[in-house]
């Protein structure tokens, strides 16, 4: 799959991913050669070898950047045990319950389902929270990851997961979730990152150190020393962090503090350092997130559906913490794509703001207009995506940039009469049909399919897998 050289014209929009004003250019044609962007105008002419690619009645947008998925769980939608649990029943009714069923092909098919399901939704740059390590597992689940991205010409980093401990809910668990030793842990880390792990522009593949959950994953005393592997070996670190108000009771009985002090009493903070969650976090702990460039994996669909709350995402933007979005796993977003997840963040935040509405004179009137706009929740699931994972030379449209971009056509009925057809992608509430997604100036998707793949053949994979797992 090598880059080709473009001429995406006439789009009727284009959305750079930057932050404010520069959100929406004025130009209407984009050049690509050699996997970047090298020219953003109107009116530009073609030149010889180049494809032209009708952008006419379409916007055009950078390739999403998700942050946190777990792609395994795209086997395990709508489980009936867990689909009305909050955060830990659904976990032992779901993940935990049927983990064991992921074998080598097992696993192979939910990474492409939810590869696919992702590439679909405009993402060009997928960040895997993968947690299923065990002693004795008997094949690389890294590289079945890595492969899988790869051959549909994806951007990939694997969240290298696992746990040295486990909760108490695992107390009597079989083989498949017994824990790791920290040496063995390191050591597998260490070679994941020596094989796969890219440095400096652009970069395709890369590697975060992300123990599960750090104040439950692993004890209080391995936390600096997995910190400073990480450092050492170059790569940053992730985890799951205040996704519900347990995590507050947990740490404050064990340690005392708050969940984001206890990360800062451990190394855990910093600008190669990001969270998924963070949904119930203080005004203190925002701030000392903010001062310390610590980033968030904003997950808004799926901290809903299992009504776990609503991250202060805006919050943390106004205070310069780095903001991202991340889908979560399809088992708790059954929606688990990037265009569904932007418009219910664009809504969310509104509404949350809007319900402290208090009536004049007791209150100040109307609130939430201000929370977040469509151009925000886009930057930050492009630039702002880009910048948590640490992928320099993506993220925004523009000229040295990489061609990770997707255009959008706007044919349905639903986009007929939108005075800024930029806002469409978030605005409208569906995905507009994808005429052409690009990754590193490769087509990646045409005509809203993914050239060479059977759907139908993937959906039968599906179901027959579906029928083993909840047999078994």
């Amino acid at each position: 799959m090598s880059a080709g050289r473009y001429l995406i014209r006439g789009a009727d929009a284009l959305v750079t991913g930057a932050a404010g004003a520069a959100a929406r250019s004025d130009a209407s044609d984009l050049r690509v050669a050699d996997g970047v962007v090298v020219e953003v105008g109107r009116g530009l002419d073609a030149r010889p070898g180049e494809r032209v690619l009708d952008a006419a009645h379409c916007v055009v947008t950078p390739g999403w950047v998700n942050t946190h998925h777990h792609l395994f769980q795209s086997l395990l939608k709508g489980v009936p045990a867990g689909i009305d649990r909050t955060l830990m029943p659904w976990l032992q009714a779901v993940p935990y319950r049927h983990r064991g069923a992921f074998d080598e092909a097992t696993l192979r098919l939910a990474a492409r389902i939810g590869l696919v399901e992702l590439l679909l939704s405009g993402c060009t740059t997928v960040a895997d929270h993968h947690y299923l390590y065990h002693p004795g597992i008997g094949f690389d689940t890294s590289a079945v990851l890595f492969d899988e991205a790869e051959r549909l010409g994806l951007r990939f980093m694997l969240l290298r997961g696992g746990a040295t401990q486990v909760r108490h809910v695992e107390a009597d668990a079989p083989a498949h979730q017994r824990p790791e030793r920290l040496d063995g842990m390191l050591a597998d880390v260490e070679r994941t990152v020596q094989r796969f792990h890219q440095r400096g522009s652009r970069a395709m593949r890369r590697v975060a150190f992300a123990p599960t959950t750090i104040n439950v994953s692993l004890r209080a005393d391995e936390l600096k020393p997995v910190a400073r592997a990480a450092r050492a070996m170059g790569v940053p670190l992730h985890s799951h962090l205040s996704e519900t108000v347990a995590t507050i009771e947990h740490v404050r009985q064990q340690h005392g503090m708050l969940p984001v002090e206890f990360a800062a009493e451990h190394e855990w903070l910093g600008p190669d350092v990001w969270f998924a969650h963070l949904v119930h976090v203080s005004p203190s702990e925002q701030r000392l997130l903010a001062s310390t460039g610590t980033g968030i994996a904003h997950c808004p669909q799926s901290n809903g559906r299992l009504g776990s709350g609503v991250a202060p995402a805006p919050a943390l933007a106004r205070l310069g913490a780095p903001v991202s979005i991340g889908v979560d796993g399809a088992a708790s977003n059954e929606a688990a794509d990037m265009a569904s997840e932007l418009h219910f963040a664009w809504l969310v935040h509104r509404a949350h703001a809007g319900s402290r509405s208090r009536a004049r004179p007791e209150g100040q009137g109307e609130a939430g207009a201000d929370a977040v706009t469509a151009y925000d929740v886009m930057h930050w699931a492009s630039a702002g995506g880009a910048r948590v994972l640490g992928f320099d030379g993506v993220g925004t449209l523009a000229p040295g940039m990489a061609a990770d971009l997707a255009v959008w056509s706007l044919d349905d009925p639903r986009f007929f009469g939108l005075h800024d057809p930029g806002v469409a992608p978030v605005a409208s509430g569906a995905r507009p049909r994808l005429k052409w997604l690009l990754c590193d100036g490769r087509v990646v998707a045409e005509d809203d399919a993914v050239p060479g793949l059977d759907l139908a053949a993937l959906r039968d994979e599906a179901r027959a897998a579906v029928r083993r797992i909840a047999a078994g």
